[in-house]
């Protein structure tokens, strides 16, 4: 996907600060587009964008699903608010968000995998588990688990466990 940016001649740093928009956008897309009744089993994840946003667009489908789903298309196909459907059915994943991490509970300890983003230049490599691990230190072992290893099993039905 093209990152995103404010201008033609904005400099790269604000489609870096950005990143998180392209996820914002199609999460939306994914929840409001009915596509979750269709297709019960499908779960999608989103690198490189971070997970301190999901709180807020959570917040903001749900209310513009209560309130305008009769005008806004999505009476129809979106038959739940859609924070369920991403409860469900959506994976966030991050490598530097401290800000996500302190709220893991609104995004959802079992909706967050751990991502190092190896080799892009804005990754935390070769610092990632030291950095991972900073971010991580005030959450209990079983959330970390589920983070770095267990939610991505669960994702991708993996024939692993502990």
């Amino acid at each position: 996907s093209k990152m995103p940016s404010t201008s033609l001649d904005a400099p790269a740093a604000v489609g870096s600060t950005l990143t998180y928009m392209n996820a914002a956008m199609s999460m939306t897309d994914f929840l409001m587009s009915g596509l979750f009744e269709k297709f019960p089993r499908l779960k999608i994840a989103y690198s490189e964008g971070q997970i301190g946003w999901i709180p807020y667009i959570l917040e903001r489908a749900d209310k513009v699903w209560e309130d305008n789903r009769g005008w806004g298309g999505v009476e129809d196909k979106v038959l739940r608010p859609p924070s369920e459907y991403y409860f469900e059915h959506v994976y966030g994943c991050f490598f530097d968000d401290p800000h996500g991490v302190k709220n893991i509970e609104a995004i959802g300890i079992d909706n967050v995998t751990f991502e190092t983003d190896y080799p892009h230049s804005d990754s935390t490599w070769p610092h990632s588990l030291k950095i991972a691990m900073d971010i991580m230190k005030d959450l209990d072992d079983e959330t970390v688990y589920k983070i770095v290893r267990g939610n991505a099993i669960k994702m991708l039905h993996l024939p692993l466990d502990r």
